[in-house]
């Protein structure tokens, strides 16, 4: 079967502590959570790798979506992330990562999933990026992600990444470290000259702001009065405005933003995909519902 949208990223055991609970080798990942969001709009195909230590369990649960996991390889491990956040979901600190797993992937593409309509690049080295890009053929619209570690360490390749690609997410301290520019409009309109026709700056609680060539748009968090677990908003959002667009057949972005936007107020309710995993569509328009009363004057 063909997806709508070809996913590629890792698929991960977390452990996360917050100063609500912990819990451990729960369910994560970029490509998992962003493959879940878009799939309450759109099918999706995951390429990524397991390891032998993966639960079947999850398996049988992306299996529940309109997740095709054809994908998936099996290699030595599966990836894990540690982290704790503090009082403040913004403030996370990465414990322990197994990152030699993702180090060593090579993402192969099938002939159904190089034909993808939409693409996109979840958060992963930008040399498997290259690998990816290097497979699709004629895709409407190509989209990426990144972080603060591989401006670092991999700019060089990032920059090549670039400028392949239609759209770029990242939030607002990438788009300053990856551009030196303190002003995110001036940040975005760096990242633009880069090559992504649309840059869209994740502001975690104070929202999202998108640039482009023919929009400027920004809109507010949801007001949330309980977060429980941040890991996954950025990618849950990510989903939820691919996901809309790929049904949309690319039009409505600002939409599309509301609806990612709304899934990631969701995604943060609870660790993991717990929270998402009984969201419902109807909750999903109930909820976007309730944002456009509250930006409406």
């Amino acid at each position: 079967m063909k997806p709508d949208i070809a996913a590629v990223g890792s698929i991960a055991l977390d452990t996360i502590k917050t100063p609500q609970a912990e819990v451990q080798d729960i369910l994560g990942g970029s490509a998992v959570y962003f493959a879940w969001a878009a799939s309450y709009f759109s099918k999706v195909g995951i390429t990524g790798v397991i390891g032998p230590d993966f639960p079947e369990e999850y398996l049988k649960l992306l299996s529940t979506r309109s997740i095709n996991l054809d994908g998936l390889k099996v290699g030595d491990k599966t990836f894990r992330w540690t982290g704790e956040y503090g009082e403040n979901p913004d403030d996370r600190k990465t414990l322990s990562v197994c990152q030699d797993v993702l180090e060593n992937f090579n993402p192969e593409l099938s002939e159904e999933y190089c034909s993808s309509d939409y693409i996109f690049l979840a958060n992963i080295n930008p040399k498997s990026h290259l690998k990816v890009l290097s497979q699709i053929k004629g895709s409407n619209l190509v989209a990426g992600d990144t972080m603060d570690l591989w401006i670092e360490t991999e700019k060089t390749l990032l920059l090549k990444t670039l400028r392949r690609i239609d759209m770029m997410f990242l939030n607002e301290s990438e788009a300053r470290q990856l551009t030196n520019e303190s002003n995110l409009i001036k940040a975005g309109r760096s990242i633009l000259s880069y090559g992504p026709k649309t840059v869209i700056v994740k502001k975690g609680e104070n929202g999202v702001f998108v640039l482009g060539e023919d929009i400027l748009f920004s809109i507010p968090a949801y007001p949330q009065e309980t977060v429980r677990d941040a890991t996954g908003a950025g990618d849950s959002f990510a989903g939820g405005v691919i996901g809309f667009l790929a049904q949309e057949n690319g039009e409505n972005l600002r939409k599309a933003i509301v609806m990612g936007s709304v899934i990631a107020s969701f995604c943060v309710e609870d660790f993991g995909l717990r929270r998402l995993e009984k969201v419902t569509k109807e909750d999903i328009m109930g909820r976007f519902e309730e944002f456009r009363n509250l930006t409406r004057f």
